[in-house]
């Protein structure tokens, strides 16, 4: 009989160290006594050091004491469930996972607790991302077919302008014609800005360091008294395929408004790595670059986050609006996308391109 028990006990380990799901187990006293192969590799620890740690220095929950709740099952025998719980793991890096809690008492024995976690940032990320380029899809097919019913009155209107004006005797009534011609224009302008380039991007072999470089160098210029601009590369990056014009442009647009908001005594930080088996929206990529550019300023309001890459959304006084906009179709021309995430004193901007060519 006791060799029995044994085996089931051998054969549960072992289903329970090959799970995908992370399995934690804690005894009466809210000491974790298992950890399967998962749940080290979700919290970045090894059992050994962790075995016998309380479940709150395990798994601190920003929002609410972990241990309360859990010592609430152990008492009223009662599982419960909680979805996109963010945790900070040991190395202090923030997480989001959904976590059942179950209560094990198996005859007489004190109460155990057996905690599954499954991180969901990555399914999170990804519906967050195929909103993102869905919306922004939308809204550029909105703009062109705005555009397209406001050019062609706008181009009669400059063309009545022009003949008007060769027909008046008075240079002083020319001038109301030129104001006429000049504000059609400038509304031509700013309906060509908002769909951005009309042609493909022109491709080659592109170093990013070298995009980031010019980019920084144009900084310089513009915000002589700064902020400081940090730089934290990745020199195992190969050259991606792009048009590094439009990179300049898009990364500059991003820039710009990071530089504005750290202000002279604030720090502005260029930051590279590699992402390897990464999606995008809904496709799968072998590698991914993504490029940080992170200030130091006061945040973006909480209201316009959501809204940043719509045009004419801006959250500075005298801003287009449309730099944002610009800079996010110019990295979908590329099969990339653009995201944020801001909190005072930190707004992070993401830019992710794919590094596969297309024979591979």
């Amino acid at each position: 009989m006791k060799q029995k028990t044994k085996g089931n006990n051998e054969l549960a380990s072992s289903i329970l160290g090959n799970l995908n799901t992370a399995v934690l187990l804690f005894d009466a006293d809210l000491r974790l006594s298992y950890i399967n192969a998962a749940g080290e590799l979700l919290l970045a620890v090894s059992a050994k050091a962790v075995l016998g740690k309380s479940a709150g220095g395990l798994v601190p929950c920003p929002a609410e004491p972990v241990e309360e709740r859990l010592r609430e099952s152990l008492v009223t025998r009662q599982p419960f469930t909680e979805r996109e719980v963010e945790l900070r793991r040991p190395d202090g890096e923030l997480i989001r996972v959904n976590c059942t809690v179950l209560p094990v008492h198996q005859f007489e024995s004190a109460g155990e607790l057996l905690m599954e976690l499954h991180q969901v940032d990555r399914q999170i990320r990804i519906t967050r991302e195929e909103h993102l380029i869905s919306q922004h899809q939308a809204t550029q097919a909105l703009l062109r077919g705005l555009a397209h019913e406001i050019k062609n009155p706008l181009g009669g209107l400059r063309g009545a302008a022009q003949l008007l004006e060769r027909e008046l005797p008075s240079q002083e009534l020319r001038e109301y014609t030129r104001i006429i011609i000049d504000e059609a224009d400038r509304l031509q302008g700013l309906l060509n800005r908002m769909l951005g380039p009309n042609q493909l991007p022109l491709l080659r072999d592109v170093n990013i360091h070298h995009v980031l470089e010019h980019v920084r160098g144009l900084l310089s210029a513009e915000y002589p008294s700064g902020p400081r601009i940090m730089r934290d590369y990745d020199p195992s990056i190969p050259d991606l395929r792009a048009d590094s014009d439009r990179l300049i442009q898009a990364l500059l647009n991003i820039a710009r408004n990071g530089a504005h908001a750290a202000g002279d005594a604030g720090t502005l930080t260029f930051r590279t790595r590699v992402l390897r088996q990464f999606t995008l929206g809904n496709e799968l990529h072998r590698l991914v670059m993504r490029l940080d550019i992170e200030d130091t300023g006061p945040g973006i309001p909480e209201k316009l986050l959501e809204r940043i890459f719509f045009p004419m959304v801006s959250g500075r006084a005298g801003g287009t609006g449309l730099g944002l906009p610009i800079a996010q179709e110019l990295i979908n021309q590329h099969g990339g996308l653009i995201e944020c995430e801001s909190r005072p004193g930190c707004t992070r901007f993401f830019v992710y391109l794919p590094l596969e060519t297309g024979d591979e």
